[in-house]
């Protein structure tokens, strides 16, 4: 147990890595402090100089409610959030114009703009923004002439936004190629965790790892965000539509790592119940998964080199070669997993680049062990 005299050493340690983790946050968030200040001052001139209000009070605010609701979904989630503020500003002025300000007139503007701002389709966040400006526009009255400009000032202050989104985006356009990588590495862990269950015969980290399988499925949905971010802003802005091609080839990683995700779920689920019904999962099966986690991490250690990861299919097309392999010993569980393996080999074939037809002609025929003869291929996949 540390003695009272270390005491003020481990006090001098913390602080330093608070100090350290302070820093950093700081750092990672200083561009994004930056474009709202650069917004709201830029929302709050053209307002007031350029438009001539005199106190464009919403300009700046929507600025950079918008900038930092999207921040991450920068261009879409700003068009949404430019949306609901500027509803709940409207809804607000014409109604605190027609009826005044009260406690009815405020409940009845808060819930008509969180409606109009549903049935416009904005999300839970977007819907509170709505009514979050509405009860704002009906607590302070304008002053005179000046009624109608609060929501014209709301419309500027997001245009700004949106406009900083497109030209200086938060994500970069690296991250969805480094996110991509990240998830083949998730495929790669989990392959590897299913050949220890199978070894080991290990129920518990069965079910851990089926729970990680699924949980995989967040990450997928992330990058995709990601990726439609990314096209989205090199087609709006002028300065990064070079880099089109790059964004939409990491959008067209989607659909293989999706059914990779999908067989990989299956793989693992018959690991689960093959290890739990002591059936016979022969050990030429189980290395498959390890050599499909080293090809996987050949394809994630080229896109975050951001190369295509084409180096890969020799050790894919050799693996695809072995699976064919039928062990007559296997059980069902075993069959299926042999089966999922080719299937995530096609998909991965289909992520370095060839069409789903190609990577179909480089996986053979399935066969018996010493005969070449065609006794059918893939078991059919379970529902995931």
């Amino acid at each position: 147990m540390p003695s009272a005299s270390d005491l003020p050493a481990r006090v001098a340690r913390r602080s330093r890595t608070e100090a350290r983790i302070r820093a950093d946050r700081l750092t990672g968030r200083l561009v994004f402090i930056v474009q709202c200040g650069i917004g709201a001052a830029l929302a709050w001139w053209l307002a007031k100089d350029v438009f001539d209000h005199p106190l464009p009070f919403f300009a700046p605010v929507t600025a950079i409610i918008s900038l930092g609701l999207s921040y991450g979904q920068r261009v879409r989630r700003a068009v949404e959030v430019m949306v609901g503020v500027a509803i709940g500003v409207l809804i607000g002025d014409v109604f605190a114009h027609l009826f005044g300000s009260g406690i009815l007139q405020l409940l009845v503007v808060i819930v008509l703009a969180m409606t109009i701002a549903s049935l416009f389709g904005a999300g839970l966040l977007i819907t509170i923004q709505a009514g979050v400006q509405a009860a704002i526009i009906t607590t302070l009255v304008a002053a005179p002439g000046q009624a109608f400009t609060r929501w014209l000032d709301a419309v500027i202050g997001g245009s700004v936004a949106l406009l900083i989104s497109a030209l200086v985006p938060a994500t970069g356009l690296h991250r969805p190629r480094q996110k991509a990588a990240l998830v083949v590495e998730e495929i790669a862990a989990i392959l590897r965790e299913t050949a220890v269950v199978i070894r080991t015969d290990d129920n518990e980290l069965a079910g851990a790892t089926l729970r990680r399988a699924r949980a995989s499925e967040g990450m997928l949905v992330e990058l995709q965000s990601l990726a439609s971010e990314g096209v989205a802003v090199v087609r709006l802005s002028p300065f990064r539509r070079r880099h089109l091609p790059g964004a939409q080839a990491i959008a067209d990683l989607l659909e293989p790592l999706d059914r990779a995700i999908r067989n990989l779920r299956v793989l693992v689920r018959r690991a689960l119940v093959g290890t739990r019904r002591g059936e016979v999962i022969p050990p030429a099966y189980t290395a498959l998964l390890d050599d499909l986690a080293r090809s996987c991490d050949d394809i994630a250690r080229e896109l975050h080199e951001r190369h295509e990861p084409t180096a890969a299919r020799a050790g894919l097309h050799r693996l695809a070669e072995r699976s064919a392999v039928i062990d007559p010993a296997s059980g069902l569980s075993g069959e299926v997993i042999r089966a999922q393996v080719r299937s995530m080999v096609v998909d991965l074939l289909v992520l370095t680049g060839m069409s789903v037809d190609e990577a179909g002609e480089l996986v053979p025929v399935s066969h018996p062990q010493d005969d070449t003869s065609v006794v059918g291929d893939e078991v059919d996949e379970e529902p995931t």
